[in-house]
């Protein structure tokens, strides 16, 4: 199983200019030959839920964002229909209880799975990141298995940059957004939360960003491919996120440095020890030449 823009662009390689049953079967049993794809794995038994229920609750979103705006432009009209404010209000309630309904559906999924709630518990360790987040990234992908870096892990969801240069002319530097969208949008606010939360670390990689590019969505954009990565490195390795981590990083270099070195001196300053006690010794059993008469 490919995506179908690839096979697209590999038939187009060949100059086909017609499309048929035909042509498309010889184009894509030619791509299986020569290129190594691998093999398409399902999702496991608890992803395909889980994803249903975060797409889900996406759309409710969306709804009630347009339900919202209408009941603005209802409200602020020169003549607002009260009737219609009412049947908009009323779809807003629906809208909540369903949010909550399926929110708590998610949590309850995961609850009931104890390897996906320990994973789960480890990643919303990552400041402005919640669960809704973490189980949009991880239903989206199903668990990393498909990823073996975290180059397609960013390709995937459409961080990868593109660039437009040739020669003196260089054009703008931008992300693809050729990937999956669900994980772009679940992403866009928690950029916003670690930035605030976490100055140490996302902090000080926004303000780097800012700095050099002089556009702030540019530094949160790159704030979301960080958190992504965070997010992959912490599924993989089963570990919590340690905000201080690179300090405490370099403290236990420079202590396993010190360890080193004292072993070190004293490996050679016993080996000066030994040495001088050998000379002391080879001095006090010096044998004298025995002096011959007449000569």
């Amino acid at each position: 199983v490919v995506l179908p823009n690839k096979a697209k662009k590999y038939m187009q390689s060949f100059g086909y200019k017609s499309k048929n049953d035909k042509i498309d079967a010889r184009g894509l049993s030619r791509m299986g030959a020569e290129q190594h794809l691998d093999l398409w794995h399902p999702y496991s038994e608890n992803i395909y839920p889980l994803r249903s229920l975060t797409r889900h609750n996406e759309d409710l979103q969306q709804e009630k964002t347009v339900a919202g705006n209408r009941l603005e432009a209802q409200t602020y009209s020169s003549h607002p229909n009260k009737s219609v404010c009412k049947h908009l209000n009323s779809m807003i309630k629906l809208i909540d209880k369903q949010i909550v309904q399926t929110k708590s559906e998610i949590n309850t999924l995961i609850d009931n799975d104890v390897i996906l709630k320990e994973k789960f518990e480890k990643v919303e360790t990552i400041k402005g990141v919640g669960r809704i987040t973490v189980a949009t990234v991880i239903a989206e992908t199903n668990g990393f298995t498909l990823f073996n870096n975290m180059r397609q892990l960013t390709s995937f969801a459409g961080y990868d940059i593109v660039e437009k240069q040739s020669g003196n002319t260089s054009g703008k530097t931008r992300i693809s957004k050729r990937g999956n969208s669900h994980i772009r949008r679940a992403l866009h606010m928690p950029s916003f939360s670690a930035v605030r939360h976490d100055s140490k670390n996302i902090g000080v990689f926004y303000n780097r960003i800012y700095e050099n590019t002089g556009y702030k969505m540019k530094g949160y954009t790159a704030v979301q491919r960080k958190l992504l990565c965070l997010i992959y490195t912490l599924w993989n390795k089963n570990e919590p996120y340690i905000e201080n981590y690179e300090e405490l990083k370099n403290k236990e270099k420079l202590e396993k440095k010190d360890i080193k070195t004292v072993s070190e001196n004293k490996g050679t300053s016993g080996e000066k020890e030994q040495k001088s006690l050998f000379l002391h010794c080879s001095e006090g059993t010096k044998k004298v030449p025995a002096i011959t008469p007449g000569v």
